[in-house]
């Protein structure tokens, strides 16, 4: 802490089990007790959709009814290009809305996967459809 080292697990663990000490030792004043292992099941469940389809799609609604312009136009671009995708609507669940653009790394929404792989978005796939290159992500 601060550039020093305080320990292993074995300090830690005593820390913790004197009542306040850890919380001292580190500064802070309302940490709770819940385990930081509460983002796990989140990346687990991203990772998992992922991967649900070869190529997945993260738009705002659905292909039938796309929400927004990104999403209609990146849906009717794999569909004119006879992709086979699946796709997650992003505005059904704030939490995978929000944990995608930190688990891609890519900040906005359409996001397009092909084998559990960030493509990009739509200006991505605009430009590998104008390169020609589009459809060898099919293969």
């Amino acid at each position: 802490m601060n550039s020093e080292l305080i320990g292993g697990l074995d300090i830690v663990k005593e820390m913790r089990s004197a009542p306040g000490m850890l919380k001292a030792e580190l500064n802070l004043t309302a940490v709770e007790d819940a385990p930081v292992v509460a983002i796990r099941p989140l990346e687990e469940r991203l990772r998992n959709l992922v991967g649900l389809k070869r190529v997945m799609v993260f738009i705002k609604g659905t292909p039938d009814a796309p929400r927004c312009g990104f999403s209609s136009k990146i849906v009717a671009i794999l569909q004119e290009e006879g992709f086979d995708f699946g796709y997650f609507d992003i505005l059904e669940d704030e939490e995978v809305r929000q944990g995608l653009k930190a688990y891609s790394k890519w900040p906005t929404y359409p996001q397009v996967y092909v084998n559990s792989e960030l493509i990009g978005g739509l200006d991505i796939i605009e430009e590998l459809r104008l390169a020609g290159e589009l459809s060898a992500l099919k293969a």
